[in-house]
């Protein structure tokens, strides 16, 4: 087991009715508060209404930033930069789920140290301050409103890529269940699948740590319990309760303490051009992407999927009996698990591969080659 440091300051509420401490705990910022949102879910189901009133009581000027994209982009977040500046901001309220949370992150960073935001997402300048942030979580799924981590993707650059920072963890997140049962079965099963991704990726971490390893299994465990039951009654509260508690947990440091790595990632670097050429939705590329990789992979990760597929089932199978465990459970919830039902063509893999070829996404502890993305892709 490796060193580590356990840190987590990110305060979360969690349960029926936690909005209602959004006032208190706005009590010490400045009086502008900057709101960000997606396209229009919130204001459909009345969620925005709800925090509009717990901003207004707490006597904060609000200004709005709305329209998020569920692939983000840099340029929706510079937009939001430039707000912030005009009206002077005091803290971000991001309202939503992990695209809008994520760009929320970025928008702090760059407002609070006069930065361009790409620039940031590069490592070419490094924050050093920041602004009070507050998330109130709209879908289970990335993990984003307990860590330090953002995604965004550039059109320009053609590349789509993390940024973490101990900055960018939210002050105070509240995770109310009932704020997703209003979330469509497709959008569901996408995060069922992205929470998973997660639990996966810190797996294929390097290192022997038992202990985060059952944690990984755990968690999986309890979403192929409660996946089937939930995706057949999307109004269950307890069922919802569950599953947005198992994202929080895929990605908030639980399952990465000890490793040599904080994650592997390389199936998310690879599943984000698809994203970025298709803008297809984030959990079907992983749905896809982690057994083709697994496949791939697996002259070099062969132990470890023996080892997972132990955790899994208590007896001793082979690595392509646990690969195969992921694919019959993603098949069973209605994830795609090949390129095709994306809707793409089998020609297209090849301006995937173009793209693998310029960017060069490559793992933290499992390091990919030219020839790993030609492996790869035979198995989409």
């Amino acid at each position: 087991m490796e060193n580590f440091t356990a840190y987590n300051p990110t305060k979360l509420h969690f349960g029926k009715n936690v909005i209602e401490k959004l006032p208190d705990a706005l009590q010490n910022t400045g009086k502008n508060i900057l709101l960000i949102t997606g396209q229009g879910s919130v204001k459909k189901y009345g969620y925005y209404n709800q925090v509009i009133e717990k901003l207004q009581k707490a006597g904060k000027n609000i200004i709005e930033f709305s329209g998020i994209k569920p692939n983000p982009v840099v340029d929706d977040a510079e937009k939001a930069v430039a707000l912030a500046k005009k009206n002077q901001v005091d803290a971000i309220v991001a309202l939503g789920g992990g695209s809008v949370i994520d760009t929320a992150k970025m928008i702090n960073m760059a407002y609070a140290n006069d930065l361009p935001v790409w620039k940031i997402m590069k490592r070419e300048v490094e924050p050093v301050k920041r602004i009070p942030l507050f998330v109130i979580l709209t879908l289970a799924a990335t993990g984003t409103e307990m860590n330090g981590a953002a995604v965004l993707q550039n059109h320009q650059t053609q590349e789509k890529i993390g940024y973490f920072s101990p900055l960018m963890y939210p002050d105070i997140s509240f995770l109310d269940p009932t704020y997703t049962l209003s979330v469509p079965k497709n959008q569901t099963i996408n995060g069922i699948v992205d929470l998973i991704a997660h639990s996966l990726e810190a797996f294929f971490s390097g290192g022997a740590v038992p202990l985060s390893d059952r944690f990984v299994a755990a968690n999986i465990l309890e979403t192929f319990d409660y996946a089937p039951a939930l995706l057949n009654d999307l109004k269950n509260y307890d069922l919802r309760a569950r599953m947005m508690w198992t994202a929080t947990i895929a990605e908030n440091g639980t399952t990465m303490h000890g490793r040599t790595t904080s994650g592997d990632w390389g199936t998310h670097a690879l599943a984000h051009h698809i994203s970025l050429l298709w803008d297809t939705a984030h959990g079907e590329t992983l749905s896809v992407m982690f057994p083709a990789w697994m496949k791939a992979m697996r002259p070099k990760i062969k132990e470890r999927l023996q080892q997972l597929g132990f955790l899994l089932t208590g007896k001793s199978i082979k690595a392509d009996e646990t690969i195969a465990i992921f694919e019959e459970f993603f098949n069973k919830i209605g994830a795609p698990i090949r390129f095709e039902q994306l809707g793409l063509k089998s020609h297209d893999k090849q301006k995937l591969l173009n793209l693998w070829l310029k960017n060069k996404p490559i793992g933290m502890n499992i390091i990919l080659d030219e020839k790993d993305y030609q492996k790869i892709i035979s198995y989409l």
